[in-house]
């Protein structure tokens, strides 16, 4: 096994060397980023965007194209705001929408002491004080509204005047978060109206409808009780959304909902128990909706009939197939979709996609040269039956040229969520092709927690995260460690969240099986994160409730598998991943595992990143990271 470990961090070889190479992270962090941006108002062009990282200054810089929908030569424009109709223009043209933030709340001590303007005190009465990567500074995401005047805007008016509540929702929320009606009469927008501790501990978020005339608002979803997000209309009026049902659940089936001609409401997908929906887009003539969801392990394609007033069944259909991933919709023309799709060996590109028949054909060609020079990785998908005798896939990522009379070290990927999809997803950090590529067999199971395979698969992992699942891990392990080419001696295990939660488990309990183990912002002491980590809904729904209710059976079960109860039973290297502003999985997460790993007198590296939150952003730190992580590997797994 060789890595390449390359003297110029800051100035990589160019990609178009005539010789295939196996993947750097240099490399890695040359690639565009493709994303697609809309159909251009004269229906013939698809506008997107290319990030390019500019590791040197720790950037990314973007262009923006145009190509035409049918396929052809790019042009690069000056933005995208001339060429794509602007949804925060009311439909008859009259208004426009923003947002912006408003003080709502007093936080800093010169907000109660106005006189002690060095103060750099923070005060809070109630949780969410702070939030994924930001402390609470007492200013709220509002929604503003603003007649048309000769083209600008004229006087704004907050439609939320004096709520301490955000839209876009923080900390992921934006445009998609406050819509105009197809009347232009109201705008629909996303928030949960709850502060602080009740905020912390529900998700229960509404959809909202503000009427212009009367000024009035009104919850379009007051009788559920989970998440309610991402409105959209279609061409005839009607309005769709997301829905999860339980409060406090951020993983429950997700499902689609609609308005029906005669005003009732529609669950288009809950007829599909594997069904749990990522995004969607209305079809242009509002007789369809087009989704993505995970199934058998790939985001695929789907769609399902808008059903009006008629008290008819909708009818699901998967149009894309294949072991690739649709990430998302762009935007439709007739029969044609555009969407971005990705494969373990290939970033972002963009697709049409023909509606009829599910055939696709490459639209942008950023990464074609770069990956014309880069090796290859052989997929597989296999089933391993598990300890409660279910069948589950299994993700195995082969290096190039892979040779199977040969002895390759195998490490054992960990996914995050813990219900998230492993699909053929393409990271920039995580990515399996680079991992490959440096002589590792991946092993990358489908484990119990994650959509696609039906909601009791996905549910199994909550309220008992150290058993079947720790199960489906070491059963995925040994059966692929079965076949000659794995080197048995030399198996490693990785991951990040709840995978470097899955690490610091394994780690007391893998029996020797593994040479070493790489855990980045995995949670290690369940009590320390209770009492530090941000969204108490999560926790309360994952363990079951509290560590001091002591007749909370299930929650008593939940405590008793962290991690930290079993350092007694580590044994093995160990490289600790922490981020400095991760208030998700908080600081002390890492710096206890590392802690304890030292004092142990176990060989073990702590990773700090100071200023990144639960993921690595920053170019040069993610090349640190990339760096780090494949020497570690290569030091323990001689």
């Amino acid at each position: 096994m060789k890595y390449l470990l390359l003297s110029g961090l800051l100035c990589a070889g160019a990609l178009g060397a005539t010789a295939q190479q196996n993947l750097t992270p240099e490399m890695l962090w040359q690639l565009g980023r493709v994303n697609g941006v809309g159909l251009s108002k004269d229906k013939q062009f698809i506008v997107y965007t290319v990030g390019i990282p500019d590791v040197a200054q720790n950037k990314t810089n973007t262009k923006t194209y145009k190509i035409p929908v049918g396929g052809g030569t790019p042009v690069e424009v000056a933005s995208a705001d001339s060429l794509v109709a602007s949804d925060r223009t009311s439909p008859d043209g009259k208004y426009v929408i923003s947002s912006k933030e408003v003080k709502i709340k007093k936080v800093f001590g010169s907000d109660f002491y106005p006189s002690l303007t060095k103060s750099n005190v923070q005060i809070y009465s109630s949780l969410n004080y702070r939030h994924w990567d930001t402390w609470e500074d007492g200013n709220f995401g509002h929604v503003f509204v603003a007649p048309l005047v000769n083209g600008k805007a004229g006087e704004e008016k907050d439609i939320m005047p004096n709520e301490a509540y955000d839209c876009p929702q923080k900390p992921f929320g934006g445009d998609e978060d406050f819509i105009w009606s197809s009347d232009s009469k109201k705008i629909i927008y996303v928030t949960k109206k709850k502060y602080g501790t009740a905020y912390a501990v529900s998700t229960n978020t509404d959809l909202y409808e503000y009427d212009l005339a009367s000024g009035t608002t009104k919850n379009l979803t007051e009788e559920n009780k989970g998440y309610d997000v991402a409105p959209a209309f279609s061409s005839g009026g009607a309005m769709a959304w997301l829905r999860m049902k339980r409060d406090g659940y951020e993983s429950d089936k997700n499902d689609i909902m609609v308005t029906t001609s005669l005003g009732g409401k529609v669950n288009l997908t809950a007829q599909r128990d594997d069904i749990h929906v990522e995004s969607f887009k209305w079809s242009e003539d509002g007789k369809y909706v087009f989704f993505i969801a995970p199934i058998n392990g790939t985001l695929q394609l789907f769609s399902v009939t808008y059903p009006g007033a008629l008290a008819v069944m909708p009818v699901i259909k998967q149009i894309t197939k294949g072991d690739f991933d649709v990430s998302s919709i762009v935007a439709q023309k007739g029969n044609t979709l555009v969407v971005a799709r990705t494969d373990m060996n290939h970033a972002a590109e963009l697709y049409t996609v023909n509606t009829e028949d599910g055939s696709l054909a490459q639209l942008t060609h950023v990464n074609d040269a770069a990956y014309s020079n880069i090796g290859m990785c052989k997929t597989e998908r296999r089933f391993v039956t598990t300890s409660d005798n279910k069948q589950m896939l299994v993700w195995v990522i082969y290096p190039p040229n892979f040779d199977k009379s040969k002895k390759y070290p195998t490490l054992l990927y960990c996914q995050g969520g813990p219900q998230s999809p492993l699909t053929q997803m393409y990271s920039f950090r995580w990515n399996f092709q680079l991992m490959a590529s440096q002589g590792y067999v991946i092993v990358a199971p489908n484990r119990r927690g994650m959509p696609g395979h039906g909601t009791q698969w996905n549910e199994q992992v909550s309220k008992d995260w150290g058993g079947l699942v720790m199960q489906d891990y070491l059963k995925a392990i040994d059966a692929v460690s079965k076949e000659s080419f794995v080197d048995k001696s030399r198996l490693g295990c990785i991951g990040a969240s709840f995978g470097g939660y899955s690490v610091f488990a394994l780690a007391g309990m893998h029996n020797h099986r593994f040479k070493t183990f790489i855990a980045h912002d995995g949670i290690f002491d369940f009590r320390s994160m209770y009492g530090t980590t941000e969204e108490l809904f999560f926790e309360n729904w994952e363990k079951g409730g509290a560590y001091w209710e002591k007749n909370n059976a299930v929650a008593q079960r939940s405590f008793s598998q962290s991690p930290s109860n079993f350092v007694d039973k580590w044994d093995t290297p160990i490289m600790i991943v922490q981020g400095g502003r991760d208030y998700r999985v908080p600081i002390e997460q890492g710096l206890q595992a590392f802690q304890a790993a030292q004092l142990k007198g176990i060989k073990s590296k702590l990773l700090y990143f100071p200023e990144e939150n639960h993921w690595v952003l920053k170019a040069q730190n993610a090349l640190v990271w990339q760096h780090e992580f494949y020497s570690w590997l290569e030091e323990t797994l001689k």
